[in-house]
């Protein structure tokens, strides 16, 4: 029987003739609706007829995460008085409720992607619901545009719906109203129990938090705030946190208290997640959660809500091929959504554990996930879904142009694309299997050489990365994942073989194709693994274990230009075609005859090519991406449970892990801490070099390598794998081309400081700088930026003959430089009339210029200058010498750039001062009609 009484109560329920008259005048609207209106319950059922308003349709919702998808279908389903499965259904990964009758359908966003994939039609489907698009995860801003272009080609008449509680609704309206104007905006009403708010900091500062690491004092007055809240308030409390490391942490500091404390997050089991939306039996609870009880959750019995104000999100790290999850402030969106959690049933109150002050200057929403995340998987369906650029996508936010090229770059090598960016059969079956394009391509090139079910069992463990227990030997975790009792475990056993079904279908099978979506049991199958699913909590592995295209190897490797793109190779190599299979060459049977090591060792390799390491010292490794890494333990940095390493796990890490004294590892989970050099391991699997090179096989190069190093030409025969250096040797008589290079690569390096520069060639530069200065062309620059970038032109035979840094220091630099005068045009006759050497002076005397400063300076005794007029010019009268007038003795005693004046006011001052220190030289009364003199007054009147 439909519980009416609650339908009737829902404040959604005022907004609903403004939803129908939208859509059935435009077909698509946006609705923001407050927590707790009932948009994600009574609007699909109103809009499928099933309350008896209205024609009978089938809703397809969809949720950002599976805890979401099956708590809104049970709660429909109860809405109805019916079991879920019968007219109200769900499927996510894995497990799939959904019948013949069924005419509202929850889905996560990854499932309806992969149902768009096999159908874009989506057979049978009337309206869509993108619920919680303001959370912006990658799947749901890729479904929208994908479902914007069947309204727009295929079925004009599919209705959209896409719905918030906070939501950019202008950006929303204007993207799903299309060239036709915005779509309409219907808002509902908020709910009418009020929330309160207590502002409640911290009393001491804490550490902000970074990458994967919150200081524990916040953590412990997070606990502290959840007591209070116990003390000062009635109903269950919900606190928010980042993740299920920090979840643990509160749950030891909340020993004792009198209350049920739970963990929800998205590795917990179903059925403990299902317990906590039920409802308890009486008994206070507190639930720790994640971000999964932000949206689209109706937790019963809440009154209060302590945020700590955190949210992990995913960042990619393209200048180090590193993705991984980071914690950041929440924004105010997120905020409020958190704190309508306590409001949902009765009035309620949030504690949020930072300042008022604080609140105002957090970022209004959350960073679209396109603009952060690693999009391998999002260009592979962008490939095919036939646009690769992805430029014909009607997207909020574009994506990146540097990390989409490394993305089509890693597809290509592993055989997904073809070199025109289209996909192949084999990135077709990619996509199908339901995992992030790494992990496809170890499951199909790893599958032939050890066996589909031992392949899918190791990639299984590494699309969730295992409990921090199982330690940092992949090996080892598989082990224990084997005979592990527990909720991961089991997840890792249905998904294993979800995989194992999926990898050994015939490569023709197309099951459903043309099918509408849901019409087959089996049709979770072949749900789109959700590689962002549940990003923002406990899924480390999603970004973690996905990284970048990595930005420094070889040619064939990888790079980042100065705009932050990253190539990748990827291991295998390329296909440029449907016949290219990206597929690395094995010896068959050896990792299956090597035992589980081997074989999650070979899988490891093929999933992240770039990630093979060769140790280099005591738990520390370098990657063929030519970052480094390190074991848990094995440097400064490591960290407590609370850090952002795996923590104390039974093996991982440190000087217990057992990967410490391997020669070889395959990095399957690693991250890098704020303003750390290396990465750190939290999970890897024991290779050899054979092992690492077939997988590794595009990173894999042999040549003359002559380059400068350590201040001198290094030229050897190298063999590499990556930035890993296998074998090198001498070379006697290495190519004098590539000498050549490497001699202007070190010069460029170190400047021209390593040339011989005498005090001729010194004042050759100056002077040349000077009259650049003055009269600009033709005469040349000279300064050090400038001879670095035409080094070619003045010491191309010198460096044609250099073969060390001994025979740049050989180089004449003054004979050198002068072939940058400007004799093509006839102005380097005049140099020296422009910019003289020496001048000569009254006295005869031939004095130096010098031209170090910004005015050229002639430094001459005053006695020589005697009869002289005007200081002396240069740069064809331009510019005046600024005189440094001399003591007989060569001390300075004036300095003048006009000498006129200084005979008329300076001169008597310094000849009262100087005439009886200095007798013995003549001191005129007037200096500009006296006879100069380089001599005494006694050898003057000698002549």
């Amino acid at each position: 029987m439909i519980r009416r009484d609650v339908l009737e109560q829902l404040p959604v329920r005022t907004a609903l003739p403004a939803l129908r008259e939208a859509l059935d005048g435009r077909g698509a609207a946006v609705l923001c609706a407050p927590p707790g209106t009932g948009k994600t319950t009574l609007v699909p059922l109103e809009l499928a007829g099933l309350t008896g308003e209205g024609p009978g349709r089938r809703v397809l919702v969809a949720e950002p995460r599976r805890i979401a998808a099956r708590a809104a279908a049970r709660r429909m389903a109860w809405l109805l008085g019916e079991k879920v499965g019968d007219r109200v259904g769900f499927t996510v990964r894995g497990e799939r409720r959904a019948g013949p009758r069924t005419a509202v359908e929850v889905v996560t966003t990854g499932v309806l992607l992969q149902r768009l994939q096999r159908d874009p039609e989506l057979a049978g489907v009337d309206v869509v619901v993108l619920d919680e698009c303001h959370e912006r995860h990658l799947d749901a801003d890729t479904s929208a545009a994908f479902l914007l272009d069947v309204r727009e080609t295929l079925r004009p008449e599919l209705r959209l719906v896409a719905a918030s509680a906070t939501t950019d609704a202008e950006g929303w309206a204007g993207l799903l109203g299309g060239p036709d104007g915005a779509a309409p905006v219907v808002e509902a009403a908020g709910v009418s129990h009020p929330v309160g708010v207590v502002w409640a900091p911290p009393e001491r500062p804490v550490k902000p938090a970074h990458g994967m690491r919150v200081d524990p004092a916040l953590l412990a007055h997070v606990a502290a705030v959840v007591r209070r809240a116990l003390r000062e308030q009635v109903g269950d409390v919900l606190c928010f946190l980042p993740g299920v490391g920090e979840i643990g942490r509160v749950a030891g500091e909340l020993a004792g208290v009198a209350a049920e404390v739970l963990q929800v997050h998205g590795r917990a089991p179903a059925e403990v997640q299902d317990a906590v939306l039920i409802g308890g039996d009486g008994r206070r609870r507190v639930v720790l959660a994640t971000s999964v009880a932000e949206s689209s959750l109706t937790v019963p019995g809440v009154r209060v809500v302590v945020d700590s104000g955190l949210a992990r999100v995913p960042r990619t790290d393209h200048a180090r091929g590193l993705s991984a999850l980071t914690t950041v402030r929440a924004s105010r969106a997120a905020g409020r959504q958190r704190a309508g959690r306590a409001g949902r049933e009765a009035p309620g109150v949030v504690y949020r554990c930072w300042s008022e002050g604080e609140d105002g200057r957090l970022p209004a929403f959350p960073d679209p996930e396109i603009k952060v995340a690693d999009l391998t998987a999002f260009a592979l369906q962008s490939a095919c879904w036939g646009d690769p650029a992805a430029s014909g996508l009607a997207l909020l936010d574009a994506p990146p142009a540097g990390a989409l090229a490394a993305a089509r770059e890693v597809l290509t090598a592993i055989g997904a694309v073809d070199g025109a960016g289209r996909v192949t059969a084999r990135g077709v079956r990619m996509a199908r299997l339901g995992l992030h394009p790494r992990l496809a391509r170890a499951l199909l090139d790893g599958a032939p050489e050890v066996g589909v079910r031992r392949a899918a069992e190791v990639v299984a463990l590494l699309s969730e990365e295992p409990p921090r227990a199982y330690g940092d030997d992949l090996a080892a975790a598989w082990r224990t994942a084997r005979r592990g009792g527990d909720a991961y475990a089991a997840r890792w056993r249905q998904e294993a073989r979800r995989l194992a079904s999926a990898a050994g279908e015939p490569r023709g099978a197309g099951a459903g194709a043309g099918v509408p979506a849901g019409a087959k049991d089996g049709a979770e199958s072949d749900a789109l693994g959700e590689i962002t699913e549940d990003a923002a909590g406990s899924n480390a592995q999603a970004a973690s274990a996905t990284p970048a295209a990595p930005a420094s190897s070889d040619a064939a490797a990888a790079g980042a230009d100065a705009g932050g793109r990253a190539r990748s190779g990827v291991g295998a190599e390329g296909g440029s075609g449907e016949g290219g299979s990206g597929r690395a060459d094995f010896g068959r049977g050896r990792a299956v005859a090597g035992g589980d090591d081997a074989v999650a060792g070979l899988i490891a390799a093929l999933a992240f090519p770039e990630r093979v390491a060769r140790a280099r010292g005591a738990g520390s490794y370098l990657m063929a991406s030519g970052t480094g890494a390190e074991l848990a333990g094995a440097g400064a940095g490591s960290t407590g449970r609370a850090g952002w390493g795996r923590g104390s796990g039974a093996s991982g890490g440190g000087a217990g892990s057992g990967l410490r004294d391997a020669g070889w590892l395959a990095v399957a989970v690693a991250d890098r801490p704020v303003a750390a050099v290396s990465a750190r391991v939290r999970l890897a699997a024991v290779i050899d070099e054979e092992t690492a090179c077939a997988a590794a096989r595009a990173l894999y190069s042999s040549g003359e390598e002559v380059r400068w190093s350590d201040g001198d030409v290094v030229a050897r025969s190298v063999t590499r794998l990556g930035a890993i250096e296998l074998v090198s040797r001498q070379l006697s008589a290495p190519d004098p081309g590539l000498v050549r290079d490497a001699v202007v690569s070190g010069l460029r390096k170190e400047g021209v400081g390593l040339l011989r520069w005498a005090p001729a060639a010194v004042s050759l530069r100056q002077r040349m700088g000077f009259l650049h200065r003055e009269l600009g062309e033709p005469w040349p620059d000279v300064s050090d930026a400038a001879l670095l970038e035409r080094a070619e032109e003045w010491l191309g035979v010198e460096l044609g003959r250099a073969r060390r840094r001994a025979d740049l220091a050989r180089v004449d630099a003054g004979q050198a430089l002068s072939r940058l005068l400007p004799w093509a045009t006839g102005d380097a006759a005049r140099f020296d009339e422009l910019a003289p050497e020496r001048i000569e002076v009254p006295s005869g005397s031939r004095v130096r210029v010098d031209y170090d400063g910004e005015q050229p300076v002639l430094a001459v005794k005053l006695q020589e200058l005697f009869g002289l007029q005007e200081s002396p010019r240069v740069a064809g009268g331009r510019v005046a010498v600024l005189v440094h007038l001399l003591s007989p003795a060569g001390r300075p005693a004036a300095v003048t750039a006009d000498l006129a004046s200084f005979w008329r006011d300076g001169y008597r001052s310094v000849r009262a001062e100087l005439r009886g220190r200095y007798p013995k030289h003549p001191w005129p009364e007037d200096p500009s009609a006296a006879e100069p003199t380089r001599h005494t007054s006694a050898r003057l009147k000698r002549g």
